[in-house]
């Protein structure tokens, strides 16, 4: 990303894009293993507050920040893969490309794999999913343990 925040101040000799694109890496692997599992770790942390209350104000307050803690870092990790994704569209004007069906260089193609290629890999949409589902089922408790403290 550097590369095209920096191409309009550096002069190339030949005036041409050069024919390695230098797109930002997708994250390793394993560490995009460890981000899910940290925000799933965080939705759960969250979603179990709901019943936790009822029992200890100190799990409380273990399950609050490790569930704060991990999402900070789920979503800054997600912000800054969707900034990356956004600036390179941009740089490269895709977007303009496509919609006005112009013709798509080497590194453009490259751009588009390299974005592909991460959403393909991602594991976010599992994240989103385990996050409607806990919250589904802290709602359904919270409602259960109101109700019969209501009726009784």
């Amino acid at each position: 990303m550097l590369y095209y925040k920096c191409q309009y101040f550096l002069k190339l000799t030949t005036n041409q894009m050069p024919q390695q694109s230098h797109l930002p890496k997708i994250s390793n692997k394993y560490y995009r293993i460890w981000l899910f599992w940290v925000g799933i770790i965080a939705t759960i942390a969250y979603r179990a507050i709901v019943i936790i209350n009822h029992y200890s104000d100190f799990w409380v307050e273990v399950a609050w920040y490790i569930g704060t803690i991990g999402f900070i870092w789920y979503f800054a990790h997600r912000y800054r893969v969707a900034n990356d994704r956004e600036d390179i569209i941009k740089e490269r004007k895709l977007a303009d490309k496509i919609q006005n069906n112009k013709p798509l260089s080497k590194e453009d193609r490259d751009v588009l794999l390299y974005i592909l290629k991460g959403l393909k890999s991602s594991k976010s949409q599992w994240n989103y999913i385990a996050i409607f589902f806990f919250s589904i089922i802290a709602l359904i408790y919270e409602t259960y343990i109101l109700l019969t403290v209501w009726l009784i």
